[in-house]
């Protein structure tokens, strides 16, 4: 699982951030699944190692334009390449169909792809053999849903060496042994895959918050997540505003961080105010932050964090 901000600033551009949108890479299933998709997303694929084409899912905060504007366009230029069948499903708030169905009649835009659009509630929204995807209301001006992704656990680390010992022959029945499952081999014995394998991996989890102020349903959809992409529109010196538009301070995404007992926290939908030169920087919302939660980073576009990465350190920094 590997994640690529594709844009870090909110409401509008700035000349070094797009607006919200972040890609999820799945290697495994040579997927990727967006997470918001502001005006220019298309654009920053182009700039980044992510494959639009590998689109697979798009799931979507809420209905403002600096979190949509970008869909029709990366969906009809997805369209025109012609080179895929495979459907994309698009999970959002109730209005998010209507918006797309005017799009394209006002525009005369036929999509040449299956697309299935998904109302999405709180609750369970998407789930399969890998992977459990689950949403719940945040606090903002419109109806917004923070989304928070699980990775089913998997199988320990398989033993080649001791299943080369017990003389189990190479091949197709690696494959089964590694899943954990009990094969019976051409001499009669039976193995059980299980005990060739290492603990079990626990699944991964990233949770994903914007737009939102300080709630605590953002505190429980992110509880003892692995990763937490949170907004920080505003620094705390400007909380005033963020309780007046509903946005979250650094201080603010630092305190759900803490409370749901995550891993890592990483900030981003930077509000343009804190450009270079102004009172305040965005080095001064990373400061606020880490003085509540000190394992946070604050996101940049074309920023990539590897969650399988920060996985294997955990576990080296554990064990020694």
């Amino acid at each position: 699982m590997q994640i690529t901000f594709l844009g870090t600033s909110s409401g509008v551009p700035t000349r070094s951030r797009n607006v919200s949108s972040i890609a999820l890479r799945l290697p495994q299933r040579a997927e990727v699944w967006l997470f918001d998709c502001g005006e220019g997303t298309q654009h920053q694929f182009l700039r980044s190692d992510v494959k639009s084409s590998q689109i697979r899912r798009i799931f979507i905060t809420h209905m403002h334009g600096d979190h949509i504007f970008g869909l029709m366009g990366l969906l009809a230029s997805c369209g025109l390449a012609g080179n895929r069948q495979q459907r994309i499903d698009i999970y959002g708030p109730k209005p998010l169909n209507d918006y797309l169905q005017a799009c394209r009649r006002y525009s005369q835009t036929h999509f040449s792809l299956p697309i299935k659009i998904h109302p999405v509630e709180p609750g369970l929204v998407f789930e399969d053999e890998q992977f459990r995807v689950v949403c719940d209301r945040l606090e903002h001006r419109v109806p917004a849903y923070g989304y928070r992704v699980e990775e089913r656990d998997r199988p320990g680390r398989f033993d080649v060496k001791r299943a080369k010992a017990l003389g189990i022959p190479p091949g197709p029945i690696y494959g089964q042994l590694k899943q954990g499952l009990r094969v019976t081999l051409p001499d009669g014995r039976s193995i059980n895959g299980a005990d060739l394998c290492g603990p079990d991996l626990v699944g991964r989890k990233l949770v994903y918050c914007t737009d939102t102020i300080y709630c605590d349903r953002a505190v429980a959809l992110a509880a003892e997540a692995d990763v937490l992409i949170h907004e920080a529109t505003f620094s705390h010196r400007d909380a005033e505003l963020a309780y007046q538009r509903l946005h979250s301070t650094s201080t603010m995404a630092a305190q759900v961080a803490l409370a749901a007992q995550v891993k890592h926290l990483i900030m981003t939908h930077f509000s343009p105010r804190y450009a270079p030169g102004n009172d305040i920087q965005l080095g001064d919302l990373l400061a606020e932050a880490q003085a509540i939660f000190p394992s946070t980073t604050m996101a940049y576009d074309f920023m990539v964090y590897d969650l399988a990465r920060q996985a294997e350190k955990t576990l080296v920094s554990s064990a020694s």
